[in-house]
């Protein structure tokens, strides 16, 4: 789709934040590779990389409706997996210091480290990557955003931590103790950073589109409760306990089940509002009877891209779909929060030129 007059470029910051987090990342796995050498570094990033693509297309899929622009998905996976890891190591060392040097040994200050310290430090690190999109607020149109970019934070930190534990593991008891670390962490529980942080993700998305008195309390609930996740999860391997591991294991994919949910509803209730907006454009000659049909149930819009692949016109059909979901937001957005009636006007004026462009059917 040609992209809106009023499309924002990219900021300077979102650009520097990028260049620096992906430096960071870089050269953490540089001090990682130098330290553990090549054959043991080898195995641990591809064990960390190779669920990966599996996790980002799964994150992804929450948001075809209107997926988020990708320097700033690229900024959120970038700014965990380097900003995030970094000062979180930083923080949490320094904790670590701090609670042994108060005679407390280091036993105990490994512990609180593990268990308090670390959601603490590092669900407010990748939460802060929100925080700094906050600026460009248009971005988060709903709660499904504020979950994609959380979770996108989340998995960048995953992916390089999870080198370092393997990278350890490997030092310890070679292959078989890299694998068996990957189990855990690549395997049964390889989106456990992307729930934790989805939770502030949820947080800064509602305080953004709604205008109740609840949205001053939502960022703060969302950190503790991504807060309370992390440190159930670190206790409960921190007891070495099948029992709890496994009690601390369903709490959380009953997060990500409350996630998922969360957005079939969202989108759901985008779509229905489609068939609320659109017909008032009908007048226009861009959307039909039959359009507002097509774009108003998920099966039918699936449809509508097969035939018209078929068509040669897939291109079309898809910026005529994404226009169409972006006019509908507009208007959900001034009717939740209010617009500007000029600025709405061009945006709308806009779009509707977008759909007609892509409208050749």
């Amino acid at each position: 789709m040609t992209a809106p007059p009023l499309a924002q470029r990219p900021s300077k910051a979102l650009l520097v934040g990028l260049v620096v987090s992906g430096a960071l990342a870089m050269i953490v796995l540089v001090v990682m590779l130098l330290s553990g050498g090549p054959v043991g570094f080898g195995l641990s990033a591809a064990l960390a990389l190779a669920p990966l693509p599996v996790l980002l297309a799964a994150v992804l899929s929450l948001d075809r409706l209107e997926p988020e622009p990708k320097l700033h998905l690229a900024f959120a996976f970038a700014w965990g997996a380097g900003v995030a890891i970094v000062l979180g190591i930083a923080l949490t060392l320094a904790g670590q210091a701090l609670v042994a040097g108060a005679g407390y040994g280091n036993d105990v200050a490994d512990r609180v480290g593990t268990v308090l310290l670390a959601p603490v430090v590092e669900e407010a690190l990748k939460g802060s990557a929100l925080l700094l999109l906050l600026r460009r607020r248009h971005e988060i149109d709903g709660l499904t955003d504020g979950i994609v970019y959380a979770s996108m934070a989340g998995l960048g930190f995953a992916a390089v931590e999870n080198v370092g534990y393997y990278l350890m593991a490997f030092d310890q008891d070679g292959t078989d103790g890299a694998l068996k670390v990957f189990v855990l962490r690549g395997l049964i529980d390889p989106l456990g950073h992307p729930v934790y942080t989805s939770m502030v993700g949820l947080g800064v998305a509602y305080a953004l589109t709604r205008r109740n008195a609840f949205r001053f309390a939502a960022v703060p609930l969302g950190y503790l409760a991504a807060v309370a996740l992390h440190a159930f999860w670190n206790g409960a391997a921190a007891l070495q306990s099948l029992g709890w591991l496994g009690a601390a294991y369903l709490v959380i994919m009953a997060a990500l089940v409350a996630l998922v949910a969360v957005t079939v509803v969202e989108r759901r209730h985008l779509v229905a509002k489609m068939g609320v907006y659109l017909p008032a454009y009908q007048a226009t000659g861009l959307v039909t009877e039959a359009d507002v049909t097509m774009l108003s149930t998920l099966s039918a819009r699936k449809a509508a891209r097969r035939w018209a692949r078929r068509a040669g016109l897939g291109r079309a059909m898809s910026d005529y779909q994404q226009a169409a979901t972006e006019l509908t937001m507009l208007h959900l957005r001034a009717e939740r929060e209010g617009a500007d009636p000029v600025r709405f006007a061009v945006e709308r004026d806009s779009l509707l030129g977008a759909m007609a462009q892509s409208r050749r059917w």
